[in-house]
């Protein structure tokens, strides 16, 4: 097993050649699944719901450890006949078992389901998981996320968990939402930012925690091998600065996923001129909206 600072300074590289299904010209007419699935590699799964099931088509990630799978996200839709979020996560689940058998050593497999954020979009599916044996789903209030994660700093300090040979940390991520919290992956150098940071709209409903959010990511980034900067959204167009409008259930040219640290420092450039003042500051990659 390679140590935790060797994988640190070293994050194993993986796929994200992917053309992400962004809905249909007719919804009801969409041949494509309800969820797609793309495997990152041979232990990160990222999914996503179909717009035509629901405008939001939020991203959610499947992450295997030795002892347990986190499953970031639950989606936008709770009805499992519209969107079969459990039924896939437990067919994946059962895939992977196949492939490491040695993972129930302990006679069982657990699963963690927990959010980058509360936000109605992203914890729909939590009762899908209700009952499932070996199943932990974290509450979405920021008492339930300190107590889960002992994060009793917050929103400063880190968290870890641990799957088994594999260690995230966790960062306190205020400012879109009071309990947001991001994540990153050691095996892979990913940082999943939920709503905090995509390609699309962030809205920011407390500009001093979003901003402070930032400097938190930014310096976390600096000290920590990043590959990828993942949100759960795409809501712009390949046209630098155009954006699909809300409610979108047909996103033809969409831009890659996935972001970079640097467009980290560009989003501190743009709050940085807004001062904290309420309003839209837009970029080429994403747009700042400051609530009243």
């Amino acid at each position: 097993m390679t140590n935790k600072d060797e994988v640190r300074e070293r994050p194993k590289p993986g796929n994200l050649d992917v053309s992400w299904h962004a809905g249909w010209p007719s919804a009801k007419h969409d041949p494509a699944p309800e969820i797609q699935v793309h495997a990152y590699d041979e232990h990160t799964v990222i999914l996503r719901q179909n717009k035509s099931v629901h405008y939001e088509a939020p991203f959610m990630f499947l992450l295997f450890g030795a002892e347990r799978a986190l499953l970031l996200d639950t989606g936008a839709t709770a009805e499992a006949q519209w969107f079969p979020l459990r039924r896939t996560v437990d067919g994946l689940v059962a895939d992977w078992l196949e492939r490491h058998p040695q993972a129930l050593g302990r006679g069982r497999y657990d699963l963690l389901v927990a959010h980058t954020h509360g936000h109605g979009d992203h914890v729909a599916g939590d009762a899908q998981f209700a009952g499932r044996p070996g199943t932990t789903v974290v509450g979405r209030s920021l008492a339930e996320v300190v107590e889960a994660f002992g994060l009793k700093e917050w929103p400063e300090g880190l968290g870890e968990l641990d799957l088994g040979g594999r260690v995230l940390d966790l960062i306190p991520g205020p400012g879109h939402q009071q309990a947001a919290l991001v994540f990153h992956d050691r095996n892979t150098g990913l940082l999943f930012t939920g709503d905090s940071f995509y390609p699309g709209l962030l809205h920011v409903q407390d500009a001093a925690a979003f901003s402070a959010t930032v400097d938190r990511l930014l310096a976390f980034c600096e000290a920590n091998p990043v590959t990828h900067v993942l949100g759960c959204h795409v809501e712009r167009s390949t046209v630098p600065g155009e954006e699909y409008p809300r409610g979108t259930t047909y996103q033809p040219d969409e831009p890659p996923l996935q972001l970079t640290v640097g467009l980290l420092r560009t989003l501190r450039e743009v709050l940085d001129a807004a001062q904290g003042r309420p309003g839209t500051y837009p970029s080429d990659e994403f747009t700042v909206l400051i609530a009243d």
